[in-house]
């Protein structure tokens, strides 16, 4: 009995330390608590360049393995002075990310493809405001562990002044996202255009149209870790140990 708990152990300790082995383990989407909030064409529509406000606030990240991300926050401010009057963002951004030998997370947005939705209803009269959104974020570092309550993957995001941001939980694997492409080109960004020449206009508003239509369908799917520490798995094996432990101590 001794012996299955160091196996035990020692399977919780191999499972943190590969979940946290560099930028791949950061592969997939990632969403708060709320589990509102993705990333994906159903937060955001780079035809009609449409922010679509989710039924609650929070924050969505997705990452590929070769080095992208997508982001997508709506986030809710109170107003200490007047509690009717919150301020709400919805912001979106995606581009390349990139993790440094000392772990630290530096995303990189595609400059020309951020949209920010701001709305202060008391000083806005009703207008909402709607612009382009650019904001490099870096984070100090970041950690990927079996969450031992809800049985799934989580990732703590640790700012860059190392305090630690709410944790997200492992939403898709593979990452629901939108193309990595550069979306919405201009023509001052000659470099970022050049690099998805590849990908025609008319073929890039069928896929996000299809995406739209099909957002319930996406072949990203909810993933839960298959790992021995499963919440269900790790349960029964315990009842198991307690119910072994206790026909021990009744036979002695």
């Amino acid at each position: 009995m001794v012996n299955l708990l160091s196996l035990i152990v020692i399977f919780a300790v191999n499972e943190r330390l590969c979940a946290a082995d560099g930028a791949s383990s950061l592969h997939g989407t990632w969403s708060s608590k709320s589990n509102q909030v993705f990333t994906g064409p159903g937060f955001y529509d780079p035809v009609d360049e449409l922010l679509i406000e989710p039924s609650l606030p929070g924050i969505s990240y997705s990452f590929t393995e070769d080095g992208f991300f997508e982001e997508a926050a709506y986030q809710v401010s109170s107003n200490p002075v007047n509690p009717k009057c919150p301020q709400a963002a919805l912001n979106f951004q995606h581009g390349r990310y990139e993790v440094s030998d000392s772990g630290q997370l530096t995303l990189h947005p595609i400059e020309v493809d951020g949209r920010q939705l701001y709305s202060d209803p008391c000083s806005d009269n009703g207008t909402s405001t709607y612009v382009r959104y650019n904001q490099t974020e870096t984070f100090q570092r970041f950690l990927v562990e079996l969450d031992p309550y809800h049985g799934i993957y989580r990732l703590q995001l640790y700012q860059s002044d190392g305090s630690p941001m709410q944790p997200l939980y492992l939403a898709y694997r593979p990452p629901l996202m939108l193309p990595t492409v550069t979306l919405n080109p201009t023509a001052s960004n000659s470099e970022e255009v050049a690099s998805s020449t590849s990908v025609q206009n008319d073929s890039l508003r069928q896929l996000v149209r299809r995406g739209l239509e099909n957002r319930h369908k996406t072949n990203a799917i909810r993933k839960s870790p298959d790992s021995i520490l499963n919440s269900n798995v790790f349960w029964y094996l315990s009842a198991g140990m307690i119910g072994v432990g206790s026909l021990i101590f009744l036979s002695s």
